[in-house]
């Protein structure tokens, strides 16, 4: 169930008057700005933490393949140019 702000300031008028504005601010500093469904749990985190690995892996796998097929056609090109250069020089 969502709190809606009404609902947060009539709590925190009626905890200013139990408890004063100072402690009453401190208390609504400290809850959350939305429901609790919407706070993040240290499960989310580890869940999140576990794809964004998974993904990075995949970028760095697919980065790795595409570099190295780069260099071998470099490496090719350039073999070919040395050998091309060395058959017109003789």
């Amino acid at each position: 169930m969502a709190v809606e702000e009404r609902s947060r300031h009539e709590l925190y008028l009626r905890m200013e008057e139990l408890i004063g504005a100072e402690r009453a601010g401190t208390v609504m500093s400290i809850l959350p700005p939305v429901g609790w469904a919407d706070v993040a749990t240290k499960q989310d985190l580890f869940e999140l933490e576990v794809r964004l690995e998974a993904k990075l892996d995949r970028l760095m796998r697919e980065q790795t393949v595409r570099l190295t097929s780069w260099l071998i056609a470099s490496l090719a090109t350039m073999t070919t140019l040395n050998l091309t250069a060395v058959a017109l020089l003789h």
